[in-house]
């Protein structure tokens, strides 16, 4: 490419000399001139080299972490993406980075390397800006869910256990600067003063100095720490006097300082007390009493809130046949995690050969997966369910007519009126926040247009063991359940009044590291009449959504 650069020029500089045979030697004054000509065309040419190299080495650069990070990925694709800091630089990579290595090749870019890359960016997966901003998100979500501490997630460091390659400057400046679009000044604070430390330490700079220092000083402004701001604003201006926007944020911070003075004064004068302004982030006793708080879902997804020790003490293993001759020769194994509400756990349930026709089948199909309005009943997406999904028809192979048969042994239970398997990929941080499986008396548009009633039961499967993270939780239980594949859990969302039990609210914490992939059977209340019988006792109404 720089040698056909060279061409053009030096074409360029041979028409220059072309038009100017005007005559020219007739006077050596216009001689003198052609001198003056060919040392500007000089100096042109060895800036454009000098531009070309700069360009060359710059994406050199580029290339390098790229391949660097291309084999570490080869050598176990799936172990480096189940780690959510290499899928989120592996996006990064392909959005900030890449924007800047198109612009880089687009200075003098040739029609066939504009086409490619546009044939690419079409006809292959290609993340945006958007999948950026969610890979960011989703690592806040883990920071906050796990309490990670940020000096430690950018050393690549989960939980103290180091997954990949440390984060630059430039990674934790466009963290921040993500958090800071999205209006979360506290993870932008916290994102660009590690990208000031990591900036101090690198000896090949990626990032600007005076850009960290612009987004921090705004962020800290607007959690309500303005003498700070103004000092950091100041250390702006002393690495750039004529920054234009620093000018205007001291001018406007100071005026904000001494309008807090005088309010302090007022405040003294008026009660005698002392005014004790508290800024930034405000320090709390988390709650672990209430199963509806964030709190207590966190601290389950994290393991520290285990099942009571009055509760497990009377919780039970057993065999399971249910008077089927089949399963008198090899009875599930069942495993008693809670009661009342009752949460069961079927022990080898699911072989590797249908895990893995599962997956085959599932993945071509994948969607974002979606959640149920509770006013209209149609489905759509949200940011507290993040995953994919596809749904797998029995007659579509054996193996999933084989599970569809398996989930009736296991619960006694009839398929007629059964959901399509569900088949879920947890992403980057990927998650489903707490909720109910079946409808609630508010949603009276659910699942009108099956005509099977409400969802009596659920049974998950889990496809896969997760590193860490990727918990079913109950809040109102206190219990969790852990993924390990090939096991499923089975509860009834439903009361034998057919009344709906609030205590199976439940969510799917995020995955910290490695891949969640689960399949699930909803169970209707249709065709269940014989097999679980509706009576007339009411539960409490406490108990009830």
């Amino acid at each position: 490419m720089l040698k056909c650069h060279t061409l053009i020029v030096i074409s360029l500089f041979l028409l220059l000399i072309q038009r100017c045979r005007c005559e020219v030697y007739t006077a050596m004054v216009d001689l003198e001139d052609l001198l003056d000509t060919e040392h500007v065309l000089i100096d042109t040419v060895e800036n454009y080299i000098k531009a070309e190299e700069q360009k060359i080495d710059l994406l050199k650069r580029y290339v390098a972490i790229y391949q660097r990070q291309q084999k570490k990925a080869r050598e176990d694709a799936q172990s480096y993406l189940s780690n959510p800091i290499n899928a989120y630089t592996l996006v990064k990579r392909l959005t900030a980075d890449w924007t800047q290595v198109e612009a880089l090749v687009n200075t003098n870019m040739n029609a066939d390397t504009l086409a490619n890359i546009s044939y690419v960016k079409q006809n292959m997966k290609f993340p945006t800006d958007e999948d950026l901003n969610g890979a960011a998100v989703a690592l806040m979500r883990l920071q906050d869910t796990y309490r990670l501490d940020t000096s430690s997630l950018a050393r690549g460091e989960l939980n103290g256990v180091k997954y990949s390659a440390e984060l630059s400057a430039a990674d934790c400046f466009e963290l921040g600067r993500q958090s800071y679009n999205n209006g979360d000044y506290y993870h932008t604070q916290l994102w660009m003063e590690e990208a000031g430390a990591r900036f101090k330490r690198e000896a090949n700079e990626t990032v600007d100095q005076s850009d960290i220092l612009e987004y921090l000083a705004f962020s800290i402004y607007k959690q309500g720490n303005v003498a700070l701001a103004l000092d950091l604003t100041n250390k702006l201006l002393e690495l750039t006097p004529t920054h234009s926007r620093a000018l205007g944020n001291k001018v406007y911070y100071q005026d904000q300082l001494k309008g807090q003075e005088k309010e302090t004064v007022k405040r003294k004068g008026d009660d005698e007390s002392e005014n004790i302004p508290i800024n930034g982030v405000k320090f709390y006793k988390p709650n672990y009493d209430d199963p509806f708080g964030k709190d207590l879902y966190e601290a389950l997804c994290r393991g520290e809130v285990s099942t009571p020790v009055e509760v497990q003490a009377k919780l039970k293993c057993r065999y399971l046949s249910r008077d089927n001759p089949f399963l008198k020769l090899a009875p599930f194994k069942v495993e008693e995690a809670h009661l009342e509400p009752d949460l069961f756990i079927f022990h080898d349930v699911m072989s590797d050969k249908e895990i893995e026709t599962i997956k085959r089948l599932a993945q071509p199909r994948f969607r974002r997966a979606t959640v149920q309005n509770s006013q209209t009943g149609a489905l759509e997406t949200a940011q507290y369910r993040i995953s994919k999904s596809a749904w797998l028809k029995n007659e579509e192979h054996k193996h999933i007519a084989d599970v569809a048969r398996r989930v009736e042994d296991m619960t006694g239970l009839s398929m007629e009126t059964a959901e399509e398997l569900q088949v879920v990929n947890y992403g980057i941080g990927g998650h489903y926040e707490p909720h109910f499986d079946f409808a609630r008396k508010e949603e009276t548009n659910a699942f009108q247009n099956l005509g099977t009633g409400n969802r009596i039961a659920t049974v998950l499967f889990y496809m896969s063991d997760v590193v860490q993270g990727g918990a079913t939780v109950f809040p109102m239980a206190r219990t969790a359940l852990w993924p390990k594949k090939g096991t499923a859990a089975f509860w009834f969302n439903l009361f034998p009044s057919g009344d709906g039990d609030k205590r199976t609210r439940h969510a799917a914490c995020p995955v910290l590291a490695g891949s969640k992939w689960v399949s699930n059977k909803w169970i209707h209340e249709r065709e269940q009449e014989f097999r679980r019988p509706c009576t007339t006792e009411r539960p409490p109404e406490h108990l009830t959504a």
